[in-house]
């Protein structure tokens, strides 16, 4: 436990991640005015995303472990799971989470819920078989770090208004495929406007979707900073982070496919070799993310 008194803020790291929210809310706020001045019906398009968003937010954990069939499991049923469950969350102040096993031999692990409150906390029988108990304990403190970071509520908060681009491109094609609505019959200014609307509504959702994706990058590092803080050990994260992205690009497609619904939740994202997702990662580099930790560990020494 002293080890953690010489933590302080990563200064870079949440001046980068406060710039990604910066740039994200001037970004929503411009997309506000322009569909304000254009005079476009926006209550009942936000009143529908807004009510599948408060149901992914509230009932997020429940979605995951239904969608990758990964089972919650008694003190009974994991005795050592739950016993560094328990130890991490004493030592980083948090509420206990659920624990559950995913039945998959690829090694894994991720975190869901809206709160520290509503969490679960899930990992592979791959990943208990090939860590060892330091290096499983480092993966749950990443875990615990999303979990006290509330990661899950800010990117359901940051991808509110990049959902609302997206449905809103999605209908401009739809109505205007068939002839109708906005993009079909409409002429002059009425038409102008769809068009306009369009455009603008398709920046929207490309700047946010990659301002997203850098800000779950910046938090996957601040998760990794977190284990290094609640373990004192950031070399156990860095080894357990070699094995997993070894074993991962082994990982039969079988194995990928159950996965996929979980793939940005991960600690290593696990995605097929031809999915076009691996271009644009939820996840920094592995380098970048051992370096970070080769710091830690350089700065835990002094």
């Amino acid at each position: 436990m002293a080890k953690q008194r010489w933590y302080g803020r990563d200064a870079g790291l949440t001046f980068r991640m406060g710039l990604v929210m910066f740039l994200l809310a001037a970004l929503y706020l411009a997309f506000i005015a322009v569909l304000l001045a254009l005079r476009v019906p926006m209550a009942f398009l936000i009143l529908i995303i807004g009510v599948m968003l408060v149901a992914q937010f509230f009932f997020s954990d429940k979605m995951v472990l239904a969608a990758t069939g990964a089972r919650v499991v008694t003190r009974q049923q994991a005795p050592d799971l739950h016993e560094i469950i328990d130890r991490l969350c004493q030592m980083s102040d948090i509420p206990r989470p659920q624990v559950a096993i995913m039945d998959t031999d690829m090694p894994n692990a991720f975190a869901t819920g809206r709160d520290p409150r509503h969490a679960v906390v899930t990992v592979t029988r791959g990943l208990m078989r090939r860590l060892e108990p330091d290096e499983l304990e480092a993966v749950l403190g990443h875990e615990l770090s999303h979990v006290k970071n509330r990661d899950v509520a800010v990117m359901t908060v940051a991808s509110f208004f990049a959902t609302v681009a997206s449905i809103l491109v999605q209908q401009f094609l739809w109505f205007g495929l068939w002839g109708g609505g906005m993009g079909g019959r409409r002429r002059g200014n009425g038409g102008n406007a769809a068009i306009l609307i369009w455009l603008v509504a398709i920046v929207v959702w490309a700047l946010s979707y990659l301002l997203i994706r850098a800000l779950s990058r910046y938090r996957e590092l601040a998760a990794d900073r977190g284990s290094a803080i609640i373990t004192g050990q950031p070399s156990k994260l860095a080894s357990a982070l070699v094995k997993i992205s070894q074993q991962v690009s082994r990982t039969a497609d079988r194995d990928l496919r159950q996965t996929d619904a979980a793939a940005a939740f991960f600690i290593v994202p696990a995605l097929r070799r031809d999915s076009l997702a691996a271009l644009i990662s939820t996840h920094p580099p592995l380098n970048v993310r051992l370096a970070q930790l080769e710091r830690l560990s350089r700065e835990m020494e002094r």
